[in-house]
């Protein structure tokens, strides 16, 4: 199954909503510290609502903390940004991949994108008046494009 990768999140609703998705399809949920809140934030378990108890969640120290973990379980390392020219429709998914997305306020540091097997953009159509798609959004978005390429949910009902 693949696997969402939250590096130094920042806002907590957003990260809550994402952990909200995680449990819907039982997607194991990554977070790279430091974080930009607590993880008993009130807002944080708020947008996570009762779901909570349901996410597959592993914190790690650090991005290297995080790049031990990866390789040790193998996969496809895909970086979002909005600065990629490849669109993530044009990806081939494979069932093992980590979809990493940066903090809200800068993206995914260049030192990170650099380690990604494949860095991948979610296409807007006018970026002179919105900079970035919320963080949540954008999990959501290549979450389900990789589980709808990998059949994962279908096996899992």
């Amino acid at each position: 199954m693949p696997s969402i990768v939250l590096v130094n999140p920042e806002i907590p609703p957003n990260t809550g909503n994402i952990a909200r998705t995680c449990a819907a399809t039982e997607t194991p949920l990554h977070l790279v510290m430091p974080l930009g809140f607590e993880l008993s934030d009130r807002y944080l378990k708020r947008a996570g609502l009762d779901y909570w108890p349901y996410v597959d969640l592993h914190l790690h120290e650090s991005i290297e903390d995080f790049w031990q973990h990866a390789r040790a379980e193998g996969g496809q390392l895909i970086g979002y940004s909005a600065r990629a020219t490849a669109i993530y429709t044009q990806l081939t998914h494979q069932s093992d991949d980590w979809l990493l997305f940066g903090c809200e306020s800068k993206g995914l540091p260049a030192e990170v994108l650099e380690r990604c097997d494949v860095v991948t953009t979610i296409p807007m159509s006018d970026r002179r008046h919105v900079r970035s798609l919320n963080l949540s959004v954008c999990a959501a978005v290549g979450l389900f494009e990789a589980i709808r390429q990998t059949d994962y949910l279908s096996q899992t009902v």
